[in-house]
């Protein structure tokens, strides 16, 4: 077992280090900080099933860091939810194929909303009529799932993690994110604690 396990983190990191990388990011980032940090829009987060944990936690890391941001269910949006979609709004979209019913229905729905409404996909299929529309595309590099059947999502959803964090950490320093604003989101916990200690020193 202990020569499994070293084979499938071996697998995820290169997976990791195999990411794409080009200046689709720096659009991204430059995006997020003008709609949300400048136009004082907010991130909307969305995706289905596991993508959508990933796009929830996406949401969670950036409104600690200076970025209002809110999940969006795909579904619920069909039931009412998208009226949480405002003027200077950004999607941030989430779907491995690119082809995830609900995902593509989501975009139709919110630009009959705001035609100029933009969004960014992360997806491990770039070829798709999804990442083909949006305002700008984030492949995942489409790795192979650890997976023993090769479906359950794993490998998938451990790039499109970190592809969060990276716009998380670049959208940071763009908006020149301090320890101080840090302070004033996390009043519990260690934390808070922290980085109450840090902004003291």
């Amino acid at each position: 077992m202990i020569e499994s396990i070293v084979e499938l983190l071996r697998k995820e990191a290169e997976a990791v280090a195999h990411i794409p990388v080009s200046d689709a990011y720096e659009k991204a980032v430059n995006l997020i900080v003008d709609q949300v940090h400048c136009k004082k829009g907010k991130l909307v987060t969305s995706g289905m099933g596991k993508a959508g944990q990933i796009a929830m936690n996406i949401a969670t890391t950036f409104c600690s860091t200076g970025i209002p941001s809110v999940f969006l269910h795909p579904s619920e949006a069909q039931h009412g939810d998208l009226g949480i979609l405002q003027e200077n709004d950004l999607l941030l979209l989430i779907s491995n194929s690119g082809k995830t019913r609900e995902i593509v229905e989501l975009t139709h729905l919110a630009h009959n909303l705001n035609p100029s409404l933009k969004f960014i996909v992360i997806t491990g299929n770039p070829d798709s009529p999804l990442a083909q529309q949006a305002t700008v595309c984030l492949p995942t590099g489409h790795p192979d799932e650890v997976c023993a059947l090769g479906m359950t999502p794993t490998t998938s959803t451990t790039v499109m993690t970190v592809i969060g964090d990276i716009l998380v950490v670049q959208t940071m320093k763009q908006t020149g994110f301090t320890i101080e604003e840090y302070s004033k989101r996390h009043h519990g916990g260690y934390l808070g604690e922290k980085s109450r200690e840090l902004c003291e020193k």
